[in-house]
């Protein structure tokens, strides 16, 4: 779907929760990170603030460090369960986190308290491993969509495309995919002009 052809569904001031974890993807972290940062940039409220805000949270209070060996301080602990409206799941190496129970047991609970659940890249086995994606369509990177598709068989693997819009839940392709996604999303929330605006301030080239 391309944003132009939709009507903004809000106004209203939104937040974005991501979860980071160690070996998390630097670009599906920082991708939508800076597209929905710098919508809100450009969209603020009569009180001058951010439209489009964003908040990371991770397992435990200390940083986590993504690949390659960024570092990276969380604003927040599942613990203190900051409140959003959308929920926000990048990928990178998500093995360890699959096996953790409490992470995977926040996702499923947020994600039914979420407006919105986005997951990018390889962020799509952590919302399955939550079950949130039986029976429905997803799409992830291109080398992980066997894995995906064989190991959650209900699941409706998704290839040859950036990202796929089911109604609640958003699934990305991998890495750079996520930026595309991410504008599609602040389209589909507020509007086309706002998303074109964003990939232009960033001097992206936004593939719809």
């Amino acid at each position: 779907m391309n944003p132009d052809t939709l009507a903004p569904l809000t106004l209203a001031p939104l937040t974005f929760g991501m979860l980071v974890f160690d070996e998390v993807e630097v670009l599906d972290m920082g991708g939508p990170f800076e597209v929905f940062s710098t919508a809100g940039r450009l969209a603020r409220t009569a009180a001058d603030e951010p439209l489009l805000r964003v908040v990371t949270v991770a397992a435990a209070a200390r940083p986590v460090r993504a690949r390659g060996g960024l570092r990276v301080v969380p604003d927040h602990t599942l613990d203190e369960d900051p409140p959003f409206d959308v929920l926000v799941i990048p990928g990178g190496v998500t093995t360890a986190v699959e096996e953790d129970a409490q992470v995977i047991d926040w996702l499923a609970r947020r994600h039914k308290t979420s407006a919105l659940t986005f997951s990018i890249c390889t962020g799509a086995f952590l919302l399955a491993a939550t079950g949130a994606l039986n029976g429905r369509p997803a799409t992830t990177h291109w080398e992980d969509q066997d894995e995906l598709a064989a190991r959650w068989p209900d699941i409706r693997v998704r290839r040859d495309v950036r990202w796929v819009d089911d109604g609640d839940i958003v699934t990305s392709a991998g890495i750079s995919a996520g930026i595309d996604a991410s504008l599609y999303i602040v389209g589909r929330l507020y509007g086309a002009e706002l998303a074109h605006s964003t990939a232009r301030q960033m001097e992206y080239v936004w593939s719809q």
